[in-house]
């Protein structure tokens, strides 16, 4: 059995880390009510850019723009995976990292050459010891980014996709329904579909539009920022996500602080009623035998 004072120091110990989980609570909290104005105050506008676009390309040839052509013959994959810089977030990370895994794994074998590009620290630990090959990587950038961080992401994946080194491209982040929940999510980015268009045109309600100067131009003008606009997205989504994931998870770790610190203190006690029981033992045996 472990002796008492072995048992004080686990109890000490548990009551720190409970305070450190406590604060690391604390600050996901805070950051997350940021994370969630920050996404407030993007979404009309993200909504509202993307049934304007699904009116205008709706219309459009699918050859008026190439963003909007489909290959015939897909040779390799762009995946951008969004996962956050640091951990203690539970399986957050982890779960981001298989769904990106899975399907890269799935395209390989197709026989399709895979490139990822990788937005946060996790993510780039993870695919930097795999066979695929790391177009980009940007390392503890989810802690101070801006609509600048997509668009150079996005420009440098159109680059690629116009060049011809990308045929299809995907994007992997944590979408963030609520405190409680955040999804995996898998979307395709390029080319992009005419049936998302028709989506976003029936969504986007009623009217029909006069665009100056030609329908044309305009894509050429919006399409490359609707690819910027999405990585933003992802980069929001999966921000806001991991504060809430942290929040969890700490709460959860302060939860079971609670219980081990409760488990410590019952042992302790049986350990201290031992140690007197035996203490009784000696003093009692002693005496018996001065008596003898």
């Amino acid at each position: 059995m472990a002796s008492l004072r072995d048992v004080q120091n686990k109890i000490t110990g548990v009551k720190k880390t409970k305070q450190i989980t406590k604060a690391m609570n604390m600050v996901a909290s805070a950051k997350l009510r940021n994370a969630e104005e920050r996404i407030e105050r993007f979404r009309p506008y993200a909504s509202k850019f993307y049934d304007m676009l699904g009116d205008l390309a709706a219309g459009a040839d699918g050859s008026a723009h190439p963003l909007l052509e489909v290959r015939e013959e897909i040779k390799s994959v762009g995946i951008i995976v969004v996962t956050s810089d640091r951990g203690l977030c539970g399986a957050f990370n982890t779960k981001i990292i298989s769904t990106a895994s899975k399907l890269a794994n799935a395209k390989a074998a197709e026989g399709l050459a895979v490139k990822v590009y990788c937005m946060g620290k996790k993510g780039s630990d993870f695919f930097r010891k795999t066979d695929y090959e790391v177009k980009r990587e940007d390392r503890d950038a989810m802690n101070t980014y801006d609509f600048s961080l997509a668009a150079g992401l996005g420009e440098e994946v159109i680059r690629d996709y116009l060049a011809g080194e990308l045929d299809e491209v995907h994007v992997c982040y944590g979408e963030f329904e609520s405190i409680a929940r955040q999804n995996p999510v898998s979307l395709s980015l390029l080319p992009i579909s005419k049936e998302e268009e028709g989506e976003a045109a029936e969504a986007g309600g009623a009217g029909d539009y006069i665009y100056e100067p030609s329908v044309e131009g305009l894509l050429a003008e919006l399409l490359p920022r609707f690819i910027k606009v999405q990585v933003y997205r992802a980069l929001l989504d999966t921000s806001c996500s991991e504060h809430a994931a942290r929040m969890a998870a700490m709460d959860n770790a302060s939860r079971a602080c609670d219980d081990l610190t409760e488990s410590l203190t019952l042992l302790f006690n049986k350990t201290r009623q031992a140690a007197i029981t035996g203490d009784l033992m000696d003093i009692v045996g002693g005496a018996e035998a001065l008596k003898g």
